[in-house]
């Protein structure tokens, strides 16, 4: 539950940092780790005391996280660190003076944030990424598997109210018909429903399962992997995060690297009290991993680069 305290607060001498998430995640959370981490190697530590850094977490609740925001746009934080998709649209919808720092979310264009002449928000930054990484992550599947039947058969999973799952999933299809893959994807509006949802899937005789970037498939990812494997359906997906929790292999954005990146922002803009030359910029660091035990499992010959998740 979120407590808000009514009571005044007097401007501190220390930069308060507002940390928005919108959902639990083991993967997800790596990017707070990074950021604080950046933060801290250019001299904001909360153990030293020259920041200060209220994290808040949603749990996956909208109304809840509408109120996160309100919070620290009222109070008022001297910069918003935003994680994940909903995290950042909520904030750029509800401040466009307080500093935005966003991680594990897509281009301002993927979030319809520009405005009428095609801008992104002045104070929105941070580090973004886009659908075309996808592209390498997909391909890997025709070159490692073998169907069942005349052609390979791909299942995925998307949660059909958030416009960046909807994106993407329009985005695979036209990757399956590009590789001449047979996609089949279903919607999955709350992580409550994964388990009919996948155990409906994996009925339809899938060679592969792709976890694609949607948050609801983030928050299930163990119900989805546990049907997987039950069925014998090696899981591919384009999130490295993912590879660690048991999909088989990925080319992504290293999800700690990436807050990191945006914490590096963050970090400028506290020194200097400027954005001068900050903007939204792409993910700078992305693998190819893969899951040792997975490969051996599906006896996947892995590709070309690709190296042991850690």
């Amino acid at each position: 539950m979120l407590l808000v305290s009514c009571k005044p607060k007097t401007k501190s001498t220390v930069p308060v940092v507002g940390f928005v998430d919108a959902f639990e995640d083991a993967t997800i959370s790596q990017a707070r780790d990074g950021f604080t981490a950046a933060l801290r190697d250019s001299g904001f530590s909360e153990d030293k005391g020259t920041v200060k850094i209220e994290y808040r977490n949603a749990q996956g609740d909208i109304p809840t996280l509408t109120q996160i925001v309100n919070y620290f746009v009222a109070r008022p934080v001297d910069l918003l660190a935003t994680c994940t998709t909903l995290s950042s649209v909520t904030a750029v919808q509800k401040t466009k003076t307080i500093p935005i720092f966003e991680m594990v979310s897509p281009t301002p264009e993927r979030m319809n944030v520009l405005d009428a002449n095609g801008s992104a928000p002045e104070n929105l930054f941070g580090a973004v990424e886009d659908l075309k990484y996808i592209d390498t992550s997909f391909s890997i599947i025709p070159q490692v598997l073998k169907p069942k039947g005349s052609k390979l058969v791909v299942g995925i999973i998307y949660n059909q109210s958030e416009p960046q799952s909807a994106d993407a999933m329009q985005y695979i299809k036209g990757l399956a018909a590009k590789f001449n893959i047979t996609l089949i994807a279903l919607p999955l509006n709350t992580s409550a429903d994964a388990q009919l949802v996948t155990q409906s899937l994996l009925s339809k005789n899938i060679d592969a399962f792709f976890a694609n970037p949607d948050n609801t498939v983030f928050a299930s990812f163990e119900t989805i992997k546990k049907n997987c494997d039950q069925k014998n359906v090696p899981i591919f997906t384009s999130e490295a995060g993912l590879v660690k929790r048991g999909a088989v292999m990925a080319f992504g954005a290293d999800i700690y690297q990436w807050g990191y990146q945006a914490g590096e922002q963050a970090a400028q803009y506290l020194k200097t009290h400027k954005t001068t030359g900050l903007k939204p910029e792409m993910v700078k660091i992305r693998k190819r991993v893969y899951n040792p035990a997975m490969v051996k499992k599906y006896n996947i010959t892995l590709p070309p680069n690709f190296e042991p998740v850690k």
